[in-house]
């Protein structure tokens, strides 16, 4: 089931986000959500009219998706960027590729004309999902990111909706 968050959902989703942050590459921040900052993102993008949906499998959360404008100013008003994060035992297994549609539709009903995804270089799996629903790479920023004592290519995959 995909759905929109609530701030009742921010355990489940800092209990599977947080590792994702401490312990890959998959996200260049170091920095962990706490409940505080989670439920502002959450809070924050839904007030401007942005999805913040969580993915359902059994009754547990194991995925979210969301999205924001690319770049501040009018200029960049139709172009959109998601973040998409699932629980690892969710990986492979549809609820992705269910999320990132829903994701899309919610955002064409917004006007968003572009969506567009920065991937670390590093992310093999992210940057295959991302082909699969539709994406083709925009461009990659060599050495864009740092973690783990490295820096790391980001890849920047685009859809027009």
């Amino acid at each position: 089931m995909i759905r929109s968050a609530t701030l009742a959902d921010v355990p489940a989703i800092l209990a599977f986000w947080n590792p994702v942050i401490a312990e890959t590459t998959i996200t260049f921040s170091p920095t962990l959500h706490s409940t505080e900052s989670l439920g502002a993102l959450i809070t924050e993008r839904q007030a401007a009219g942005r999805a913040f949906l969580v993915g359902e499998v059994a009754g547990t959360i194991a995925g979210f998706v969301s999205y924001d404008q690319f770049r501040k100013g009018l200029g960049y008003a139709a172009a959109m960027e998601h973040t998409i994060i699932l629980a690892p035992a969710a990986r492979g297994q549809g609820l992705g590729r269910a999320l990132i549609t829903a994701m899309e539709d919610h955002a064409r009903g917004q006007g968003a004309h572009l969506m567009v995804g920065g991937i670390s270089g590093e992310n093999a799996a992210g940057l295959a999902f991302h082909r699969a629903v539709g994406y083709a790479e925009a461009g990659r920023v060599a050495q864009a990111g740092r973690k783990f004592e490295r820096f790391i290519d980001l890849v920047l995959m685009q859809k027009l909706l």
